[in-house]
């Protein structure tokens, strides 16, 4: 196993992370940004399976938020603002007249005190950052930091740790665009997904959850016995059409069971198992993604990935029923998730 870095402006750089089975991770220390994955297919070649600027200074803007580190809350918080003992706090509206992914400058556009490490078994990354009291409207001092490790069953995993001298809200998740195809070659439709959710959030017209909670059974959001992501994309309809023909949904993992999620790209051969502790996550479909950005293996269009934003709900804000996104003064935030690829042959 082998960590190589190289600097790319200033105080930014990339670390890439090699396992024995040449599976290869490239991470930024601005915005902990996942830039490429590289695993083989069925047949053994090795192709990128996750969205990234050809770019590295397209990153600084990043409007989709590919590959990167969110926090201090992952999502939309309805009207950009909640109320925490007594106290509203008023957050940056970015999103319409909702705040999204922390706003403007969410840890997404943080530069992260990074220390590569080897130790038996793995490489890794970790990255850490004191949030001050604050700091884009959200209360409390937070000590933050982010592991990424790579073992030699080509599993990558996340680890996320917190802790806060006030009661405040945190929810933190990795927005990479995932496409099993390899180097882009088409569009998720095909993408045979199965997890292990038997509710997802309602969302209205702005995409801000209802407060309704919704079974998944009989519908296009049962992805129990496994589902190509083409069906909800072209049903045309329902929650599906409301966020613009596809899926940018909370979902829900199923009490007393760990969170699983399993990917299949059967023309590649490969599958991706994702495993968590979060308590559920969005799946996003990039149903918004703008058409013509450059990318390392060619120019953006709709539905040209789809992100597993494990987390807890900013929804828990404003609703009941929802897993919560606070952490007491003194508790230590641990959450974690780990994503494996491998591969099926025909």
């Amino acid at each position: 196993m082998n960590i190589e870095w190289e600097k790319i402006k200033k105080n930014r750089r990339v670390f890439r992370l090699v396992n024995d089975r040449n599976m290869l991770v490239e991470i930024l220390n601005y915005g902990g940004i996942i830039t490429k994955i590289l695993v083989p297919d069925q047949n053994g070649k090795r192709e990128n399976v996750v969205l990234g600027y050809k770019n590295y200074r397209d990153y600084e803007v990043n409007p989709h938020f590919l590959g990167a580190l969110i926090g201090r809350v992952a999502g939309r918080i309805k009207n950009s603002c909640f109320e925490l003992d007594g106290k509203r706090y008023r957050l940056e509206k970015n999103d319409g007249c909702h705040h999204l992914h922390s706003g403007s400058n969410g840890f997404h556009h943080v530069l992260w005190e990074a220390n590569p490490f080897e130790s038996p078994g793995e490489i890794g990354l970790e990255l850490s950052y004191l949030s001050r009291d604050g700091e884009n409207g959200y209360p409390g001092n937070v000590k933050v930091l982010v592991i990424y490790k790579l073992n030699n069953d080509n599993q990558l995993v996340i680890e996320y740790r917190a802790t806060a001298d006030q009661k405040t809200p945190i929810a933190l998740t990795n927005h990479s665009y995932f496409n099993l195809t390899g180097n882009l070659k088409e569009p998720v439709h095909n993408h045979v997904v199965q997890m292990n959710c038997s509710r997802f959030a309602e969302l209205d017209h702005e995409l801000i959850p209802t407060g309704k909670i919704l079974e998944t059974q009989g519908t296009l959001f049962d992805f129990a016995a496994g589902r190509k992501l083409g069906e909800g994309i072209m049903a045309g309809s329902g929650q599906n059409k409301i966020v613009g023909n596809g899926y940018d949904h909370y979902f829900i993992f199923n009490s007393n069971e760990q969170g699983k999620v399993t990917v299949k790209d059967e023309a590649s051969g490969r599958v991706l198992t994702i495993r968590t502790n979060q308590p559920g996550m969005v799946m996003y479909t990039s149903n918004n993604l703008d058409e013509g950005l450059e990318l390392a293996e060619g120019k953006s269009r709709k539905y040209l990935g789809v992100c597993f934003e494990t987390q807890a709900s900013p929804a828990s804000l404003h609703h009941a029923g929802f897993p919560t996104a606070l952490l007491n003064a003194g508790e230590s935030y641990q959450k974690w998730t780990a994503f494996q690829f491998t591969v099926e042959s025909k």
